[in-house]
Parts: structure tokens; sequence; C-alpha cells
């Protein structure tokens, strides 16, 4: 085998494991990377598996310093990934956050508006259609989407992630109370367990 580093052969103990038992099964004969080449004896080996468990390690440090700097910013407010539609992301000093979108703002809040008085999701839909309302990709809004939308906390100031509630520091599109209203209203299936 011809490759860059001997971390490129493997990311965790079975790909190493199924290496080492091809080279004592006399089925490979040779791992040749830029610097080094490893064979079928003991040592090299031995070597090989250090390198690969080395690899290993810093691939989970990783992934455990990802998920902690995922989770200081969402106790900073701000919500990792995409904003939902109604915002989008502005990057300011190196800090991504989520803006109103001023062509999509006001007629998501008069949604909730409207789900609030009684609408069905299907009116919804019928009216968003009626006015040209789109995603940002110029899209008509599905009625799946809908519902995710009368269900996501994020408009009223609140985002869910990893299983948990923060407070962002986003500007809420409507009230804690008109979310309330439109669970209320039993039209939105109840996906979240927030507000």
């Amino acid at each position: 085998i011809l490759t860059w580093a001997p971390d490129r052969l493997s990311r965790n103990a079975g790909d190493l494991g199924s290496l080492v038992d091809l080279m004592d099964a006399n089925k490979l004969q040779q791992i040749r990377t830029y610097g080094q080449s490893f064979s079928n004896t003991p040592n090299e080996k031995f070597l090989l598996m250090i390198l690969c468990s080395q690899a290993k390690l810093e691939n989970d440090n990783k992934s455990i310093n990802v998920k902690r700097g995922i989770r200081a910013k969402c106790e900073m407010g701000i919500r990792p990934g995409p904003s939902p539609l109604g915002y989008y992301n502005r990057s300011f000093n190196g800090i991504k956050d989520s803006v109103p979108d001023p062509d999509r703002a006001d007629i998501i809040s008069e949604m909730f508006e409207h789900a609030a008085e009684g609408w069905s999701g299907r009116h919804i839909k019928h009216w968003l259609d009626n006015i040209g309302f789109t995603t940002r990709r110029g899209k008509s809004v599905t009625l799946s989407q809908i519902y995710l939308m009368l269900n996501n906390p994020f408009y009223y100031g609140d985002f869910e992630f990893g299983g948990k509630l923060y407070r962002g520091t986003h500007k809420p599109l409507i009230t804690k109370e008109l979310f309330k209203k439109v669970r209320e209203q039993q039209l939105v299936p109840q996906r979240s367990k927030w507000g």
C-alpha cells in the first residue's frame, strides 16, 4: 500500500486491526508512506499501531473540542448553523449571529398572528403562495415547513440545540405569548416540548 501517512489508512481500531491481520496473514507485504515503510516485523507493526492510535486520539479530541465550542456558542446565545426562514446569518468580528430578514420577517410575524386566529396550515400556505412569499432560494414554502416554523421557539427568542433550550441574543419576531396562542390552536403538531 502506498499512502501519504499511516493515519490515512485508519480512523478507528477496527481498520488498524484489519491492516495488522493482513500483515500477519502475509496478504499485505508492506505499507509505504512519504517518509517511512512498514513491513511484517514486530517492531514496524508496533510503530504503525502507535502512529495510527495517535491519529485516532487526535481525531477524538477534535470531536470533543468542536462540541465544546458549539456548546459555548449556545451558552452565549448564538444558535449554530443556518438561521431559520425570516432571518439570515451575519458575521461581525468573527462571530456569526442571526438578524431579521427585511424581506421576510414581517410576513413570518403575520403568519403567526393568522395561526393564532385559527387559520389552518393549508390556509396559511395558500395565503403565502398568493402573496408570492418564498424561501431564500426562491422556492415556495411547503406545508411541513410552515408547521416546523410555527413550532420553532427561535421566533420568540429561544432556540433548541442538543435537546436543551437556550436564550438567544437574536431579535425575536413574535412574543412568547403569541407562540403559546398558536400552540393552543392545536394546528401545530407538538414536536417540541418548549413553549
